[in-house]
């Protein structure tokens, strides 16, 4: 029998050590088949509960082990305390495993910590806390406790809700299995879903709840810009309310990515690789609609993405606002005169969202905020639509609009 560590540990390693993302090298990884599911189940439930079970691994040592010990130790716990596996197999597992990398002399300490190990005690500070039951970076939790007080954890410990599938036609012979309904026609949240052969003919799509909502809140028109928008979920849902999409994106194999859901999807879009911050004369003052979403820190969506919380840090954020602005900036010169500029995020972080629009018209009279509204849960700020993954179907999005008027209009 395959040693049921072995696959999730040259998994992981990619990411604690090569830095790559989840889905990255879950995809550069030969996994048995037999045990895919719950390689990636492990996986991803490592990822989620990082921080929690670091906290097991630093409460019950002197010193820290070595990588490769700590993402064996951090499996094996999370087998242990997740998936009521027996300890036994558990442990004689990460032991094999250990001495099969060729460290030998750490698989004393190995079996000694998963036989013996005690779970700490919560840390008694609130964000510290917090940090740790949410296994979330302290930098997050303290900027969603500035932002939204006592809901902080709830948005942080929000749990995916499952697999959103968008219908492009008839639904039924799905709906047999568990799911949850949402607010937008032919588009259902299931718990397990399987690709079938409908995937391929363009019966259907993955798309998630708030790439929908996001959709939903733009206008029909003639003429569409969606700026930085691979994969082109976005752009191919769009195609089926506006004449004509351009879809831009930085690098050639993103474009690339549009195009090939595109002909999947049956959609026209024309994908075009562009920097959506350097200024192109031939699109001043030409699209209807423009939508910018922006690249951002992601923070919206890690419940479905939890290795953001490992790689996504404090200091990414001032660096990414200066993109956001720029980006807003720059393709709100495509707008017409009386046309709508949009934009969106997959960020609970006020400062990618509301506070980019306050930046963004206080140096742009002529344009006049227009929020929209949303079939979908959320909480209207200021200046936009902030769904929440608690109260959205596990949705962490925001999405405004602006009218480009005139002058005086302003």
């Amino acid at each position: 029998m395959t040693n049921p560590l072995c696959d999730p540990y040259f998994i992981l390693a990619k990411v604690y050590q090569g830095g790559k993302y989840l889905k990255q090298a879950i995809a550069d990884t030969p996994i048995e088949p037999l045990n895919k599911a719950r390689t990636v189940k492990i996986c991803y439930g490592v990822m989620e509960k990082d921080i929690y079970l670091s906290h097991i691994i630093s409460s019950n040592t002197q010193k820290q082990p070595k990588s490769s010990v700590k993402i064996i130790l951090k499996i094996a716990l999370y087998m242990l305390e997740f998936m009521d596996k027996h300890d036994y197999m558990v442990v004689d597992s990460a032991v094999q495993l250990i001495k099969k990398l060729g460290k030998d002399g750490a698989s004393g300490f190995v079996n000694a910590f998963l036989r013996s190990y005690k779970l700490p005690a919560i840390p008694t500070k609130a964000e510290e806390a917090i940090s740790v039951a949410a296994s979330a970076p302290l930098w997050l939790v303290k900027k969603l406790r500035r932002s939204y007080k006592g809901e902080a954890e709830e948005i942080l410990s929000a749990p995916s809700q499952g697999v959103c599938v968008r219908f492009a036609g008839s639904a039924e012979k799905y709906l047999d299995k568990p799911h949850t309904e949402t607010p937008f026609d032919g588009v259902y949240i299931f718990k397990n879903f399987v690709r079938d052969e409908n995937f391929y003919t363009g019966g259907y799509t993955f798309q998630s709840v708030g790439s929908v909502a996001i959709c939903s809140v733009v206008d029909p028109c003639e003429k569409l810009l969606d700026a930085c928008a691979a994969p082109g979920g976005k752009s191919v849902l769009l195609s089926g309310k506006c004449k004509s999409v351009t879809a831009t994106e930085l690098h050639a194999h993103r474009v690339e990515l549009i195009n090939s859901y595109a002909r999947r999807m049956g959609a026209k879009v024309e994908a075009v690789q562009a920097d959506s911050t350097v200024f192109n004369p031939e699109y001043e003052n030409y699209f209807d609609g423009v939508l910018c979403d922006v690249p951002c820190s992601g923070t919206g969506v890690i419940n479905e993405n939890p290795d953001i919380k490992f790689f996504r840090k404090e200091s990414d954020i001032p660096s990414l606002n200066q993109t956001q602005l720029a980006v807003l900036k720059n393709c709100s010169r495509y707008v017409k005169r009386g046309g709508k500029l949009y934009y969106s995020t997959c960020s609970v972080l006020p400062e990618e969202n509301d506070s980019i629009i306050y930046e963004f018209l206080k140096d742009n009279s002529d344009f006049v905020l227009d929020i929209p509204d949303s079939p979908l849960a959320h909480r209207k700020t200021k200046f936009g639509l902030q769904f929440l993954p608690h109260i959205s179907l596990g949705a962490g999005f925001f999405v405004t609009a602006m009218v480009k008027g005139t002058q005086k209009d302003g």
